[in-house]
């Protein structure tokens, strides 16, 4: 997984939404043909319930993409950034607030995505997907051993992010329900 090289430049699976971010990310992988180069499988409406077979062909295109497009659906941040991470598939993350429940408020307004910056995620941040054929050339010019450095840095970010957040999760636990020996 981690020295092998990867069929696809990148993955996108899931629900193309009308209006939206998506359709233009779909538009422009297949304009400028980069469609071929990676793993796309879009849907018109949202399903609930995973099969087995589209489980495994999601683990799939982790796998074997090198990148995997992260576009804002509901809200800004999404259970696939962590999933790719696992399979050292590096998040490309639209960086826009969207108008879901999500961190959204006045106060917060980059909530979201906030955390991740802050724990210096080594992921490619960007405002429009115009920017994708860009990244995707410079992509294209990477060597194996540039690719397999970068997956085990993000490999070791994301092993560091999960146990510092574990240790949070105990530390607020421990603060909010055990007595504390304050005498």
């Amino acid at each position: 997984m981690l020295h092998d090289p990867r069929s696809y430049l990148c993955n996108f699976l899931g629900t193309v939404y009308k209006n939206s971010s998506r359709e233009t990310l779909i538009e422009i992988l297949k304009q400028d043909g980069l469609d071929k180069l990676c793993w796309i499988a879009a849907r018109e409406q949202w399903q609930p319930q995973e099969t087995n077979e589209s489980f495994k062909n999601y683990q799939d295109a982790l796998l074997q993409s090198d990148l995997t497009l992260c576009p804002v659906g509901i809200n800004t941040e999404c259970y696939r950034i962590y999933e790719a991470c696992s399979y050292g598939s590096l998040p490309v993350i639209e960086d826009v607030m969207t108008p879901g429940d999500c961190g959204n408020s006045s106060m917060y307004h980059s909530a979201p995505l906030q955390l991740l910056k802050t724990m210096g995620a080594p992921f490619i941040f960007i405002r429009d997907w115009k920017e994708l054929p860009a990244i995707l050339e410079k992509e294209k010019k990477l060597s194996l051993q540039e690719k397999i450095q970068r997956r085990k840095k993000l490999l070791e970010w994301y092993q560091n992010f999960k146990a510092w957040m574990r240790q949070k999760f105990i530390n607020t636990l421990e603060n909010s329900f055990l007595p504390s020996d304050k005498g």
